[in-house]
This record gives structure tokens, sequence and C-alpha cells, in this order.
């Protein structure tokens, strides 16, 4: 089985908007995503969550890249700030320290690691009903 992935950057400029538009194109070519919209729908949220946390917190570019691998969709995001982000808790009137509790209750798991001028920040999303396809997404080749 050939892993399908896509990868792009996305400049503070850009801003989340864009990276939920790229990953929504790129979602429609897979094959389960039409009979999964709440899984959709979550992928798109945590995508704009973490492209947001790269951009606030790192003040740069934000990484992201899409992989699915037959029984996983892995979102993972990587940004130049090597600190390791914590969930918190953010208090009632508080407008930030939502997003990893937002991420931990969206994906199936999630983790984060430091990687080489980083870290990057990876969930994984598996379809309703396990694994729903893995063809070669409309023709697309491996990750890269």
């Amino acid at each position: 089985m050939r892993a399908v992935g896509w990868a792009h950057s996305f400049p503070v400029a850009k801003g989340a908007r864009a990276a939920r538009a790229w990953t929504s194109e790129h979602l429609a070519l897979l094959p389960w995503t039409a009979d999964a919209p709440d899984t959709v729908h979550s992928v798109l949220l945590t995508v704009s969550e973490l492209v947001t946390n790269a951009h606030l917190h790192a003040s740069g570019t934000a990484y992201l890249v899409l992989t699915w691998d037959g029984s996983c969709l892995h979102v993972s995001v990587a940004d130049p700030d090597p600190h390791l982000p914590k969930p918190r808790e953010a208090g009632a009137g508080a407008t930030s320290g939502r997003g990893l509790g937002i991420v931990d209750a969206l994906a199936d798991t999630w983790d984060v690691h430091a990687c080489h001028r980083g870290k990057a920040v990876t969930a994984c999303f598996r379809p309703p009903g396990g694994a729903a396809g893995h063809g070669d997404a409309a023709g697309h080749g491996d990750v890269g």
C-alpha cells in the first residue's frame, strides 16, 4: 500500500483560511471523505487551530502536511519554534489557550515532537467504520 500525501507552507500573511481551503481541496481527493462530513469538519477545524497556533506562537511560516496511509489521515503542522506546546486550562474570559484542547477533542490521537529546527504537532483522524478505501487518490503519488 502506498501512502498518499501533500505538503504546503503557509506564511503568516496567508493565514489559517488559506490552509483550510487547501486542505479541503485535498480531502476531496480521498474516497471516504464524501461519506464522513463530521470527520472532514474536524480535520478542517484542527488545521485552523494548528496553523493559527504556529503563526501566533512561532511568529513564522506553518508547514502543513496531510498524509493518508489507508487507515488514518495524519495532519501535521510544523513550525520553527523549538518550545513544545502543552494543553492548558483557559479561564472563562480568556480569548486564547483552547487550541490543543480542541485538537484533543476532535482527533483520534495527537502528539507533539521536536524536529529539525522546531517542532511538529500531528493529529490522526480515522474515518467512521475504519479504513475506507486507499487508492492512489486521483492519480496522486507518494508523500512529497
